[in-house]
C-alpha cells in the first residue's frame, strides 16, 4: 500500500532516458541539482559555457524556450553568455528571437550580479549605474523578443523582472503581468515573479502579496505546480519579518499541508523537467513553520536534491538544506 502512495509500485516508473546520474553524495546525503537533472540541458549549458551558438541551438531543440522557464534560466545563468550572445542577436535571423530572449534574460541575471543583493540604501552610484544600464539592455531585447513571438510567455515573465528593478512603476508591471497571464493564466514563474512585487520591500501592502496567493491558488486544479505560491508567500513573509519563529503556527502548518496535497503531493501532480524547485519551495516552507509530517514527504520525495532557489535567503543556504533535510 505504501508503496503506491509513495509512487513505489512494484512496476515503477519508466525510467527517464534523458535523466542525469545522481552525482556523489555527500556525508549529508545531499547533492546540487544540476542542469535540472537532464542530459539535453546539461549539453545546452556546455554549449553556453563554451561560447558555441549552433550548439546551444541544437541542444535546445526539444524545448520551447518561449515557455519552459526553468530552461531558460538554466542557459541564462551561465557566466560569460553575455559575451557571445550579441553576435548571435545579431547574426542569426533565423533564431533572432530565441537569441534576444537568452540574451535579454542573461543582461537581467547579469544586472543583478551589479547590484548585489545589498539593501538599496548601501548599493553604490557605480553599482546602480551598470545595474540600469543592463536592465535597459534586456527590456530592449525582451520586448523585440515578445514582438517576433507573440505567442511565448517568458519574455513576459523576465519583464516583470526587469520593470521591478528599474522601478517602472504600477501601471507598466501590471500590464506585463496580464501579457504573461493571457498566454498563460495558470504561469507559475510569473505568479511567483507577481509575488515578490507584491512584498512590501517592493511596495507592496502587507498582507496584499498572501491574499493573491490564495486567490491563485483556489483557482488552480488538483496537482498543479500553482500550489507554490502559498509556500513562496510565506516564505516571503518569513524574509519581511524580524521574528525566525513567524511561520510556527498551527494554522500555517495546516495552511501549507493543504497546499502540498492540492499540487505537488496530489495523484495528478507531474514531475516534469524541474519538478525538484517546487518542491524545495515546500521543503523550505514546511520546515520553517515545524511542520512533521508533510515536510519529511516532501524531503522523502527530493531524496537529496538540492535547488539553490529559495534556500539562498539563508546565509549558508547548503547547509541549512542538509540540516533541516536530516532533521525531517
Amino acid at each position: 500500500m505504501f508503496g503506491k502512495l509513495f509512487g513505489r509500485g512494484t512496476e515503477g516508473p519508466a525510467a527517464d532516458p534523458y535523466a542525469l546520474p545522481v552525482p556523489r553524495r555527500r556525508r549529508n546525503d545531499m547533492y546540487v541539482l544540476r542542469a535540472l537533472g537532464d542530459t539535453r540541458v546539461l549539453a545546452a549549458v556546455e554549449a553556453a559555457d563554451a561560447g558555441e551558438w549552433e550548439a546551444v541551438k541544437e541542444a535546445l531543440a526539444p524545448f520551447d524556450l518561449g515557455r519552459e522557464h526553468d530552461v531558460l534560466g538554466v542557459v541564462a545563468d551561465v557566466d560569460g553568455v553575455e559575451e557571445w550572445i550579441g553576435r548571435a542577436v545579431e547574426e542569426d535571423k533565423e533564431h533572432r528571437a530565441t537569441a534576444l530572449l537568452i540574451s535579454g534574460a542573461r543582461h537581467i541575471m547579469w544586472g543583478w550580479e551589479a547590484r548585489t543583493s545589498a539593501r538599496a540604501v548601501d548599493v553604490t552610484q557605480e553599482q546602480w549605474r551598470i545595474f540600469h544600464e543592463r536592465l535597459h539592455i534586456a527590456e530592449e531585447q525582451l520586448l523585440e523578443a515578445a514582438e517576433l513571438r507573440p505567442d511565448w510567455v517568458t519574455p513576459w515573465r523576465r519583464l516583470l523582472t526587469s520593470g521591478r528593478g528599474m522601478s517602472l512603476g504600477a501601471a507598466v508591471n501590471e500590464t506585463r503581468r496580464d501579457a504573461a497571464l493571457r498566454r498563460e493564466p495558470l504561469d507559475l514563474e510569473t505568479h511567483l515573479e507577481w509575488l515578490s512585487q507584491l512584498q512590501p520591500r517592493w511596495g507592496g501592502e502587507p498582507g496584499e502579496a498572501m491574499a493573491f496567493a490564495r486567490a491563485a491558488l483556489s483557482r488552480a486544479p488538483q496537482g498543479h505546480p500553482l500550489g507554490c505560491v502559498i509556500a513562496m508567500a510565506h516564505i516571503e513573509d518569513w524574509v519581511e519579518s524580524d521574528d525566525a519563529d513567524c511561520l510556527v503556527d498551527p494554522a500555517i502548518q495546516a495552511e501549507l499541508r493543504r497546499a502540498a496535497d492540492h499540487s505537488i503531493l496530489h495523484p495528478a501532480y507531474v514531475r516534469r523537467l524541474g519538478w525538484q524547485n517546487d518542491f524545495n519551495m515546500f521543503a523550505m516552507a514546511l520546515s520553517l513553520a515545524g511542520e512533521r509530517h508533510t515536510v519529511r514527504r516532501v524531503f522523502q520525495a527530493l531524496d537529496g536534491a538540492y535547488t539553490s532557489w529559495p534556500w539562498t535567503y539563508f546565509a549558508e543556504p547548503e547547509k541549512e538544506f542538509a540540516r533541516r533535510h536530516r532533521r525531517a
